[in-house]
């Protein structure tokens, strides 16, 4: 069983925002799959750090806009 990663995304918020950008269009301008932008929405499937920063490009934001990973409690 896959356990689903802890880094969490806004990429579907994003691409609405970036008038209303389809899985396709994304995964065409990032050079992956769709399936492969699904799994990563769906936080099935944490990308790549190449990946993540196509992403951000292509959404043209900063990385830290797309992903975030939750702070250790110490």
């Amino acid at each position: 069983m896959v356990r689903p990663t802890r880094v969490t995304n806004r990429i579907r918020a994003l691409r609405f925002a970036a008038d209303e950008m389809t899985q396709a269009d994304l995964a065409d301008l990032v050079g992956v799959t769709r399936q492969t932008i699904i799994a990563i929405e769906q936080g099935r499937y944490s990308p790549s750090l190449e990946v993540a920063f196509r992403i951000a490009h292509a959404l043209r934001v900063p990385l830290a806009e797309v992903f975030t990973y939750p702070q250790e409690e110490s």
